[in-house]
């Protein structure tokens, strides 16, 4: 994972040689996430991920940069803190949260000077995981827990206002956020759980 992270650092970094050229943009951006995780809950506790639309608020940003005019490349390197709640037997919720790198490569048009839309992959890697809550929930530290890295994509639109960047994005997960391996598929199942977000970000275009 630290090589995943490392050769993706070299190559936004390298990048930055290119900023003389037209079409090229470097730029910041943060705000918040807005994170849930939903699951089937199909094992013995079905409510184990809080069915209500509760989130999660977390903060979001990093360095992005842009390829291109009318259709565009949109390479990102982001820190967002997401997690969710979850509840047990006895009705008693738990809240998590954790820090995560992501990596999205976004694919975008400008429908307007102002307005434009992007979507794509994103790669997400685990650097700071709350073990509090897998000690409450009863997972041990020689169990894995959390997944490390995870396989998602972003949607949204965004808005171009001279140097300013705002951004409203939904972000889905393609494998579970938990990586259990238990010999009962039904307690495997109870814990098996995509998370989800909503971000809203400013940025500014350097």
């Amino acid at each position: 994972m630290k090589k995943l992270i490392t050769l993706a650092v070299l190559a936004t970094l390298t990048s930055l040689g290119l900023k003389a050229q037209d079409n090229f943009e470097i730029g910041i951006r943060a705000g918040a996430n807005l994170s849930t995780i939903r699951g089937e809950g199909s094992g013995s506790d079905q409510g184990f991920w809080d069915s209500e639309d509760t989130r999660s608020t977390g903060f979001t940003g990093g360095l992005y940069t842009r390829f291109g005019n009318k259709f565009f490349v949109q390479p990102e390197l982001i820190v967002s803190q997401k997690g969710g709640t979850t509840t047990g037997l006895l009705g008693v919720e738990r809240d998590f949260k954790q820090t995560y790198f992501d990596i999205p490569v976004l694919l975008g048009v400008k429908a307007t000077d102002v307005v434009r839309f992007n979507a794509g992959p994103v790669a997400t890697f685990l650097i700071n995981e709350d073990n509090t809550f897998l000690e409450n929930i009863g997972i041990t530290q020689a169990e894995e827990g959390f997944r490390k890295a995870l396989l998602g994509y972003q949607v949204g639109v965004g808005f171009d206002i001279r140097s300013i960047r705002l951004d409203m994005r939904y972000e889905g997960n393609v494998n579970d956020v938990f990586n259990i391996d238990y010999d009962d598929q039904q307690t495997e199942n109870q814990f098996s759980g995509k998370g989800n977000s909503f971000s809203i970000t400013a940025g500014y275009a350097f």
